[in-house]
């Protein structure tokens, strides 16, 4: 009796809601030269088939470290971090990191993941300001990873030529975008130009700076919409 009265509190627990995502200080990437990148891992139990690096906009900075017991990051209302328990599914990982044009500090997170899953398919993703380092990145590391996805993409994406890459490119915006160093038409230029793959969003909330992430520019009140369709077209035979 006792049996059956623990197994059907479980099957409560299990209908009352899905699992958390869990997020864990993760040190063990390092460098060819030895530094160590730390990064947040965003899990729930599953067996991830494809894993996300996410690097926020602004200053780029995550800088995620345990004080008191706690782990405790910058940058947190960022649309890519704050959305990464959204990409976290159990089909994903998703890994919170600094932005970082140098290919080497972003090599030491992708031997990790690689180390810790196997060959999983693994996707850099940046936001605004941070879609510098993947337009950088996107040569040097051309096989290394499955592909790269550029979201509110500063204004240089327009010129950003990702044909004869192994990689897969996509380019997502908000057509209300109002940032001048944004602007939604450079994305569209870019999809016309060298076919790069588009995703368009419309709708949400915007308040404050138009270049912040409370704006359109942020995708907010939209996140998870967004993050669905990210995903699929990363999940995409």
């Amino acid at each position: 009796m006792r049996r059956l009265l623990c197994s059907a509190l479980v099957l409560l627990a299990c209908a009352a809601g899905p699992a958390l995502a869990n997020d864990e200080l993760v040190t063990s990437a390092r460098t060819n030269g030895g530094e160590t990148i730390p990064y947040i891992l965003t899990s729930k139990p599953g067996t991830p088939a494809y894993a996300v690096i996410l690097m926020p906009g602004g200053p780029g900075r995550v800088g995620p470290r345990m004080m008191d017991g706690k782990l405790v990051f910058s940058g947190g209302g960022n649309f890519l971090i704050r959305s990464r328990e959204l990409f976290a599914d159990g089909r994903f990982v998703a890994v919170s990191t600094d932005a970082t044009s140098t290919p080497d500090r972003m090599l030491a997170i992708i031997r990790d993941l690689q180390a810790r899953y196997g060959q999983i398919a693994i996707y850099i993703i940046g936001t605004s300001r941070s879609t510098e380092a993947t337009m950088a990145l996107a040569r040097p590391l051309d096989g290394w990873v499955a592909g790269f996805v550029h979201t509110s993409s500063m204004n240089g994406i327009a010129d950003f030529d990702p044909r004869g890459l192994r990689s897969r490119h996509l380019i997502v915006l908000h057509v209300q975008d109002a940032c001048r160093v944004s602007n939604p038409s450079s994305g569209t230029a870019s999809h016309r130009k060298y076919g790069t793959e588009l995703i368009e969003m419309s709708g949400g909330i915007s308040t404050g700076n138009d270049c912040e992430a409370a704006a359109h520019h942020g995708y907010n009140g939209i996140e998870q919409a967004t993050v669905d369709r990210i995903k699929a077209w990363i999940a995409k035979p």
